[in-house]
């Protein structure tokens, strides 16, 4: 009896054993899958939210894209359009609609392959291409203000040399400015100097916005002194024609309202953000940076409207073109800057 029980003893302890171990491994395995799923959740990559102001600048940016895309082929593929006055309206044309492209890629990198090289190759687009279309805007006042004081030797080498000049100047300080946030001037590594705009630091924006300024106060001066030279010119045709008082004032308002259009859809764009990249920083919330950006891009939105599509040469290529007529012989009688 004795060895039978001392038999049953060791079967129910060596069963009890097996028990305890097979329920340890089956622990110690649902511990190990949950650590397992734990992991594999935190390496997933985690979806970023589409914004909605995202959306619209996308939205902006495909508009602007398509628009001066226009301008810029019926420039490229019109040899008569090939002067001066429309080279720097090509070269605006050509700005806005890389800001444009800079837009939707932006657009396109932050939800689909986030990473701070794509983040820095878009913000310097978006700074080249829009620097240069303000510097673009500065280069055809500057030739329209030449036009009228020199209108003698207006149409000489002199003129294609200066276009050439101020192309490069143009391109060249824009290219500048685009590259400074990839040679290093970001926030990066350092969020606490990031400006309105990220990776961009307050410094840089403040450079940014204190250059929009200046090239602001320049077009100013220079209008001021267009409108001046166009009332006068006004006044003394309608004395050598003997045109009647209303006529030299409907011919006045419509230079100075012309004048006022330019300088009204440059400044109610750009100023905003000028002022609040000047004066803010990454601690302002993110929908005042859009407000104004995107207020920002309307300008190379109504740039083509304004300087392009009134223009009577460029109208006629358009119109030949939809009627599938286009022909490279297309005569441009008119160059002058103030048809622009």
């Amino acid at each position: 009896m004795k060895v039978e029980d001392t038999s049953k003893q060791h079967k129910f302890a060596v069963s009890r054993n097996v028990e305890c171990l097979l329920m340890n491994a089956s622990e110690s395995q649902d511990v190990w899958t949950g650590e397992a799923e734990v992991d594999l959740s935190s390496a997933l990559p985690q979806e970023l939210p589409i914004n909605p102001w995202d959306v619209a600048l996308c939205v902006s940016g495909t508009l602007i894209s398509c628009e001066n895309a226009i301008v810029v082929a019926a420039i490229f593929y019109t040899p008569t359009l090939r002067t001066p006055m429309f080279l720097l309206i090509g070269s605006l044309a050509t700005a806005d609609m890389l800001a444009g492209l800079g837009l939707i890629l932006h657009f396109l990198f932050r939800y689909c392959a986030p990473s701070d090289a794509m983040q820095l190759a878009t913000v310097g687009l978006l700074v080249t291409s829009f620097s240069a279309s303000i510097c673009s805007l500065l280069a055809i006042t500057v030739d329209r203000y030449l036009s009228l004081y020199n209108a003698l030797t207006y149409y000489s080498d002199r003129t294609a040399t200066r276009t050439y000049i101020m192309l490069v100047l143009t391109w060249g300080t824009s290219v500048l400015l685009g590259l400074l946030p990839a040679l290093g001037w970001n926030c990066l590594r350092d969020g606490g100097s990031c400006g309105v705009v990220r990776p961009l630091t307050r410094a840089n924006l403040a450079l940014l916005s204190g250059s929009f300024l200046v090239v602001f106060v320049l077009m100013l001066q220079l209008y001021v002194q267009i409108c001046r030279v166009v009332c006068r010119h006004a006044h003394q045709i309608a004395l050598q024609r003997h045109f009647l008082p209303s006529s030299h004032y409907v011919t006045t308002r419509r230079g100075v309202s012309t004048l006022a259009l330019i300088l009204g859809a440059f400044a109610s764009c750009w100023l905003p953000f000028a002022v609040y990249g000047l004066l803010g920083d990454a601690s302002y919330p993110p929908v005042y940076m859009y407000i104004t950006l995107l207020s920002a891009t309307y300008n190379s939105l109504l740039n083509p409207l304004i300087y392009a599509f009134r223009n009577h040469e460029i109208q006629k290529v358009l119109l030949a073109a939809c009627c599938g007529c286009v022909s490279p012989s297309l005569s441009c009688h008119s160059h002058s800057p103030c048809d622009v």
